[in-house]
């Protein structure tokens, strides 16, 4: 059982090292093209491991974006001594995806002004759930405004009572 526990917590330390060298490495080609980095993943699905580089810019990542980058990155892991990533491994270089989760104040700030969908822990005004417009963000509230019916209307939320919010598509 100890020996378990150690073998796992030795895997998580790796994934996060291996994240930490691939973001000083992928950093400044992202500058480079006035990208940002939305994420990393180093996991392991079934019996193959998957670096994942989420990637976005203003107005939306392309398909060569991702090419590009990953053509980049993948020749700079390649000229890592010692090599970060000893074991075979898939690359991927995608977008986060239109309806990506808002994992930080950064992602929060690019929303503003943009539809977003938030999962509340309680009811606030009879409602756990709330799809609008992100209107105004301080470090303590968000306001949307959303369409309750046929009505506009506007909502100010404790971003402490935020269980999950992400992009969403209106429709």
């Amino acid at each position: 059982m100890l020996a378990l526990f150690i073998a796992n917590n030795m895997e998580v330390k790796r994934m996060s090292t291996v994240t930490e060298v691939v973001t000083d490495l992928v950093t400044p080609i992202l500058d480079e093209h006035h990208f940002y980095l939305y994420d990393i993943e180093f996991v392991k699905e079934g019996k193959s491991w998957y670096l994942r580089v989420y990637i976005d810019k203003d107005g939306g990542i392309t398909l060569n974006d991702c090419a590009a980058v990953s053509d980049q990155l993948s020749e700079a892991l390649d000229n890592v001594e010692p090599d970060p990533i000893p074991q075979a491994y898939f690359l991927e270089v995608s977008s986060p995806g239109a309806e990506r989760p808002l994992k930080n104040e950064d992602d929060y700030q690019r929303a503003v002004n943009h539809y977003i969908h938030v999962s509340l822990y309680q009811q606030l005004a009879g409602k756990k759930v709330y799809e609008g417009t992100l209107v105004e963000l301080s470090a303590k509230e968000m306001t949307l405004n959303f369409m309750d019916k046929t009505r506009h209307r506007q909502v100010v939320i404790d971003r402490s009572k935020v269980a999950q919010a992400r992009l969403a598509i209106k429709f």
